[in-house]
């Protein structure tokens, strides 16, 4: 027997910042500004990300490349393990992501790779509570995310492993 398995997920669309909440502005702020620190010289691609915490702390992370590539960390793997060696008991709430190529403006959302989707999905399930995934660009065009989970269908997670 086949069956085709229709999958619909629901994302804002915001045309520019000046319609984030103010919890969503200042996160998408945080990011902004770690992407300064990036350590990108091989991509020049400098990507931020700021997590909310149930506690109201925010940490940052941001990319760190290495000469052997596959040694490096993206910005949400970054911050997400920050936040949880620093606070492993506090719920994650929200993550926003953005980047800034050193050449030009990034015209479009910039989305988390899958390793970060699927590290997000495991945060989702420690606490049993969906993160909002806030992906913004340059330009100020923003997709938010209800959950991590919505982002990488068919999951990956724990109970799996039986």
């Amino acid at each position: 027997m086949k069956k085709t398995i229709i999958l619909n997920q629901s994302f804002e669309w915001h045309s520019d910042h000046k319609t984030l909440n103010k919890v969503e502005k200042t996160l998408v702020q945080e990011a902004k500004k770690i992407t300064k620190k990036a350590h990108a010289p091989y991509s020049e691609f400098y990507v931020g990300a700021a997590v909310l915490l149930d506690n109201g702390i925010i940490v940052t992370g941001n990319n760190q490349e290495n000469a052997a590539y596959p040694s490096g960390l993206c910005a949400e793997r970054v911050a997400l393990f920050y936040a949880s060696a620093q606070y492993p008991e506090i719920k994650i709430k929200a993550i926003a992501i953005t980047a800034k190529v050193k050449k030009t403006k990034t015209k479009i959302p910039i989305t988390p790779c899958g390793a970060c989707r699927q590290a997000m999905v495991e945060y989702e399930s420690k606490f049993k509570q969906e993160i909002k995934v806030i992906m913004t660009c340059d330009a100020g065009k923003t997709y938010i995310s209800p959950s991590a989970a919505s982002l990488l269908p068919f999951t990956f997670e724990k109970n799996k492993l039986i």
